[in-house]
C-alpha cells in the first residue's frame, strides 16, 4: 500500500488526470470538463502515456465516468454558491485543478484540498514550479490517515468554520473504506450546519452493473487488489440512502448513470457516455 508520506500522487490518482487531459486531446468537442491542467501536474514520461490505461477506445467509458462525476459536482458547487455556500471541501484531492482552471470562481470560495501529506507537499511544489503558486482561498490539508489522523480535526485546525454550510465532494473514495468508516463519515458530515451538502460517489454490487460493465469491474478490483487497495465497499442505491438517512442527512437523493448520461452526452455520437458502475449519493444537512 502507499505510505502516506510518499512524496508522489498515487497511480489513480494520476491516471484520472490524464483521462481528463485525454478527452481534451483526443474527444470532439463541447468538451464535458475543459482540463490540461493535470497532465502539466502529472508530467508523465512518454512511456507511462503508451500504457494501455491511456488507450481512448478503451478508456472510453472510465474517461466518461471521471469526466460526468467532476463536471457534476462542479455544477454542484456552482449552484450552491448561488445560494450563499462558500465552503468547499474535497476529499481524496489527487490532482484535483479546480481552484488553477475556475480561479474567478475560487476567489468566491473557501477551498479544502484533503489528502496524505506526501502527495499534498509534492502538488504544492509543482504548482509553484509551474508559476501557478496555491492562491490564499485554497487550503491543502495534509492528513494521514494510517496514522489515524482524524482529517475534520486537520480541516478545522486549517480554518474550516463546521458552523456554516460547505459542499462536501468525495469521489472515487467510498469503495476504498471499510463500511464502517464510510458510515462515520457520514454522521460527520451530517453534523455540519444546515445547508450544506454532500456528493459521494459509490459503486453499486457487480450483480447491478450493466451485464457489459461486469468484465471491467473485475479487472479494475483484480488491478485494485494488486496495487495494494483493494475495494471494501459496494452498496445498492437504496442501501446507501439508508445509510445516509440514519447518519442523519435531512435529504437524500441518488444521482444514476442514467441521469448523468442525459444531462453531459446525450447529443454525442462518439459513444462517450458514464456507466453505471459509479453513481452519486446526494444528501444535505
Amino acid at each position: 500500500m502507499t505510505d502516506a508520506h510518499t512524496p508522489e500522487p498515487d497511480g489513480t490518482a494520476v491516471r484520472v488526470a490524464l483521462w481528463r487531459a485525454l478527452h481534451v486531446r483526443v474527444d470532439a468537442p463541447p468538451h464535458v470538463l475543459d482540463d490540461e491542467l493535470g497532465l502539466r501536474l502529472a508530467a508523465p514520461d512518454d512511456d507511462r502515456l503508451r500504457l494501455p490505461d491511456m488507450d481512448p477506445d478503451g478508456t472510453r467509458h472510465y474517461r466518461g465516468g471521471v469526466l460526468a462525476r467532476a463536471r457534476y459536482i462542479e455544477d454542484l458547487v456552482l449552484e450552491q454558491l448561488g445560494h450563499g455556500v462558500d465552503q468547499y471541501v474535497i476529499l481524496g484531492a489527487g490532482l484535483d485543478t479546480f481552484a488553477q482552471r475556475r480561479p474567478e470562481v475560487a476567489a468566491r470560495l473557501r477551498v479544502f484540498e484533503v489528502d496524505r501529506p506526501g502527495p499534498q507537499a509534492w502538488k504544492r511544489r509543482r504548482l509553484v514550479d509551474l508559476g501557478l503558486g496555491v492562491p490564499d482561498g485554497l487550503h491543502l490539508v495534509p492528513v494521514d490517515f494510517e496514522a489515524n489522523e482524524s482529517w475534520w480535526a486537520q480541516l478545522t485546525a486549517t480554518g474550516f468554520d463546521p458552523g456554516r454550510p460547505a459542499v462536501v465532494a468525495s469521489a472515487g473514495v467510498s469503495m476504498y473504506l471499510t463500511h464502517e468508516a464510510n458510515e462515520a463519515t457520514l454522521r460527520q458530515i451530517a453534523s455540519l450546519a444546515p445547508g450544506s451538502t454532500l456528493a459521494m460517489t459509490f459503486q453499486p454490487p457487480l450483480e447491478l452493473l450493466d451485464e457489459e460493465e461486469r468484465p471491467g469491474r473485475l479487472a479494475v478490483e483484480k488491478g485494485a487488489r494488486a496495487s495494494g487497495t483493494p475495494f471494501l465497499s459496494f452498496y445498492a442505491p437504496d442501501t446507501i440512502l439508508a445509510l445516509a438517512d440514519r447518519a442523519g442527512f435531512a435529504r437524500t437523493r441518488h444521482v444514476s448513470a442514467a441521469m448523468l448520461n442525459a444531462r453531459y452526452f446525450a447529443d454525442r455520437t462518439d459513444g462517450l457516455r458514464t456507466s453505471n458502475g459509479e453513481e452519486f449519493l446526494i444528501a444535505g444537512t
